[in-house]
């Protein structure tokens, strides 16, 4: 294949919110090139927000094509080399009698538009400490036991999102009101409804592209 190239001097952050050209861009491509566009946009991304050393504070020099940049001894910097980072996000399904868990982010969702729990990883956690820390933390919910699913990279700015479903001890709800202000319990025919964009569903979904599509879509199917 011929190599691909992006350019790292224009950033173009304009309009409402870049995050929906990306996401609206990465729709329509097949699925290597949506990787491909993941990958240079998280790149590019990663180079725009880390022109100065961590370590010394000098400018940093685009290396190896740039999947690093490095603080050259040359130039006075302390010889440090920098690599991208991925940040991990668990995404997860809480399962009971039958349904699962999905919420409405104070944040970034409206009206009946809803979408499966997530958050960061901490330091030193576990994918499955993750799971249940989250899960207690927005829903007030008690996890019994965690099975991974999927999981997708997410380039805003550059995320691996880990899809996972969670069964838990109870149904009974205790929402964080800084990070939800509603969640709901929804069966599968709810769930497919939802999935294939009935006006009438329970619930609406945004993305299709987006892994909590895939993580519902999974659970219905019987993961």
């Amino acid at each position: 294949d011929a190599p691909r190239f992006v350019s790292l001097t224009k950033v173009d952050r304009s309009g409402p919110d870049p995050r929906m050209a990306i996401i609206q861009s990465c729709a329509g491509m097949p699925a290597g090139d949506a990787g491909t566009y993941a990958a240079a946009r998280s790149l590019v991304d990663w180079h725009d927000r880390h022109r100065f050393c961590a370590n010394c504070g000098r400018v940093t020099t685009v290396r190896r094509s740039g999947w690093a940049r490095f603080c050259l001894k040359d130039d006075g910097g302390c010889g440090t080399e920098h690599f991208p980072r991925t940040d991990p996000v668990v995404i997860m399904l809480a399962e009971y009698d039958g349904k699962v868990l999905v919420g409405r982010n104070i944040h970034t969702m409206q009206g009946k538009f809803y979408s499966a729990l997530a958050g960061f990883l901490e330091v030193g956690e576990s994918i499955e400490d993750a799971v249940a820390r989250e899960l207690f933390e927005e829903a007030g919910v008690i996890v019994k036991s965690v099975r991974y699913v999927t999981s997708q990279p997410w380039p805003m700015p550059s995320q691996l999102m880990i899809g996972c479903i969670a069964p838990v001890e109870s149904d009974a709800l205790t929402l964080d009101a800084s990070e939800l202000n509603d969640a709901i319990w929804c069966d599968r025919d709810e769930v497919r409804a939802a999935l294939a964009g009935d006006d009438s569903a329970r619930f609406h979904m945004r993305f299709p592209l987006a892994i909590a599509h895939t993580l519902l879509t999974a659970w219905v199917n019987g993961a």
